[in-house]
């Protein structure tokens, strides 16, 4: 019975001292796992803040750009309208030069066009001649050719209306004997 008994008690023993050491497995785990979660958590609370942090510094920078740009815009406008200004200024005195030379150059021109129309009417009226010159001669020359060509058929004709006659009289002569 005794014997039953201590065996009773190691058994009690040994379970509470399992249950023990699970439930500090337990807790330890636990323990660990708050302790993740809590570095887990201030490390995004570090990262949202540096997140914070670098937004903030680029929209300042942004800022500062907008504001540098913008400056240099107006710069660059008033230095713009400065310039067209004068530009203007310039391009009047130069349109009142051109117009001046445009007229003069306008005069010369109509000066020029006016005598090369009297040379090419001179040419024209000279070609005209011309063509009407050769045409004059190559109508004589044909007409000359013409001329001598009936000549000599005439010759020609003439010739052997001769020779015919010669001939006939010849023959005439020839029966005579006979």
């Amino acid at each position: 019975r005794e014997k039953r008994e201590s065996q009773r008690e190691r058994k009690e023993r040994e379970k509470k001292e399992r249950e023990k050491r699970e439930r500090e497995k337990r807790e330890k785990r636990e323990r660990e796992k708050r302790e993740r979660d809590r570095e887990k958590r201030e490390r995004e609370k570090r990262d949202r803040e540096k997140r914070e942090r670098r937004r903030k510094e680029r929209e300042r920078e942004m800022r500062e750009r907008e504001k540098s740009e913008r400056e240099r815009r107006e710069r660059e406008r008033r230095e713009r309208e400065k310039k067209e200004r004068e530009k203007r200024e310039t391009e009047k005195t130069e349109r009142e030069k051109e117009r001046g030379e445009r007229k003069e150059r306008e005069r010369e021109e109509r000066e020029r066009k006016r005598e090369r129309k009297e040379r090419q009417k001179r040419q024209r009226e000279k070609k005209r001649e011309e063509k009407e010159k050769r045409e004059r001669e190559k109508r004589e020359e044909r007409e000359r050719e013409k001329r001598e060509k009936e000549k000599r058929e005439k010759e020609k004709r003439e010739r052997e209306k001769r020779e015919r006659k010669e001939r006939e009289k010849k023959t005439e002569r020839e029966k005579e004997r006979e």
